[in-house]
């Protein structure tokens, strides 16, 4: 969050204040900052107890979820998409609540994985529509404001304050890495869901795949096969809604 505030400021600086701004805007921008602040707490909770290959697939539901949010409120959806949305349910399913087979402790830090992973993918669904809301009236720039400014607020300030705000050399290019790309993702969702709040959703959770194949490669994680099956289901969910939605 300080490295994306310290990336954001700037830009707002270049846009200059929104010309107009009512109190539904500021509302969006209020949601986006809360639930956005919250999912990565679970999200990164999650990593730390669960597995990656696990984790970002559940995760990755936020832009179905978003898309369930944009249809309930009147955007359309291409026919069939309700199925493919049963199917990335039904993925999530096997993927949290199958054995692990490293044994009970690992399965009961899996099933905790899990429980972080869908909580962090139903507040981050929220941040996606409520940002891609804020996006259709407000400027680009300030849409980034809310979420790195409650951020430093809310969790980096008290930390710093109680001595506890660490950062070691080795996490330090990661940190900066994460503070820049979020920044950039957030802007490129933002102008993509002013032509459609439900595909852009589904596609911008395509990070899933590219995280299960890293995590292979770099971790060398390995799961079940019923939790495999799990993963599989998820992430050609979310490909294929974006492909019916398309």
């Amino acid at each position: 969050m300080l490295v994306g505030l310290l990336v954001t400021l700037p830009i707002v600086a270049v846009a200059g204040p929104p010309s107009d701004i009512g109190s539904a805007d500021l509302g969006w921008l209020a949601v986006v900052g809360i639930t956005n602040s919250v999912g990565l707490l679970l999200a990164y909770r999650a990593l730390r107890v669960g597995k990656v290959g696990l984790v970002a697939p559940v995760v990755s539901t936020e832009g179905a979820i978003a898309a369930l949010l944009a249809v309930a409120t009147g955007e359309g959806i291409a026919p069939g998409a309700a199925a493919v949305l049963t199917l990335i349910v039904a993925g999530v399913c096997l993927a949290a609540f199958s054995p692990d087979s490293a044994g009970v402790a690992a399965g009961r830090a899996s099933r905790r994985g899990m429980a972080y992973a869908i909580a962090a993918a139903c507040s981050f669904g929220l941040t996606l529509y409520a940002t891609a809301k804020a996006g259709n009236s407000l400027p680009v720039a300030w849409v980034l404001v809310p979420a790195r400014l409650v951020g430093v607020l809310v969790f980096a300030l008290p930390l710093a304050g109680l001595g506890r705000l660490q950062l070691t050399r080795a996490s330090l290019p990661l940190v900066v890495a994460t503070g820049i790309c979020e920044v950039l993702g957030v802007v490129s969702y933002t102008l993509g869901a002013r032509h459609g709040i439900a595909i852009t959703s589904v596609l911008a959770s395509q990070f899933a795949t590219i995280s299960v194949v890293a995590a292979y490669f770099a971790f060398r994680e390995r799961l079940a096969g019923v939790q495999v099956l799990g993963v599989a289901a998820t992430v050609i969910g979310v490909g294929a809604l974006s492909a019916i939605q398309g």
